[in-house]
């Protein structure tokens, strides 16, 4: 089986979370700049074997797309040409930064360091993985 690597693309920075090998619970990996994602994907895909892609996908909440979703609709265009064969799921992501944020706060992270958006993006990229891999677990169960 292979690794499921979450993504919250961002303008700026991009955070990044992986699944462990047997794609149970997501993880936090890295938060890189943008112009360097892809870059960083292919490096990645030589060191381990990816089995998809989860991308964050904002939807306002009349479930319209969000401002950012040209930029993201661009960015996966290229993640399907570079990775071709390599699935690319879209992903609801309204909310995650405000939930990465709690749960830093629920984990005893101190202020200053939850003031860094790095680290909020990459949990932000977990939060929409395990929101995947449960839906996933549910739909794998007969639980809809």
């Amino acid at each position: 089986m292979g690794r499921i690597i979450g993504i919250d693309y961002g303008r700026k920075r991009t955070g990044v979370a992986v699944t462990d090998p047997l794609q149970i619970f997501a993880s936090p990996l890295t938060t890189v700049r943008t112009h360097e994602i892809e870059k960083y994907l292919e490096e990645y895909y030589r060191a381990e074997h990816i089995e998809s892609f989860v991308v964050g996908y904002p939807l306002q909440m009349n479930n319209k797309p969000g401002k950012t979703v040209t930029d993201i609709d661009k960015f996966i265009k290229r993640l399907k040409k570079l990775f071709p064969g390599i699935p690319v799921h879209k992903v609801d992501e309204r909310f995650t930064s405000g939930i990465a944020l709690r749960t830093m706060i629920a984990g005893g992270v101190k202020m200053k360091d939850r003031q860094d958006k790095a680290m909020i993006d990459k949990i932000s990229a977990s939060i929409i993985l395990q929101s995947f891999l449960d839906k996933m677990q549910k739909t794998k169960s007969g639980m809809q």
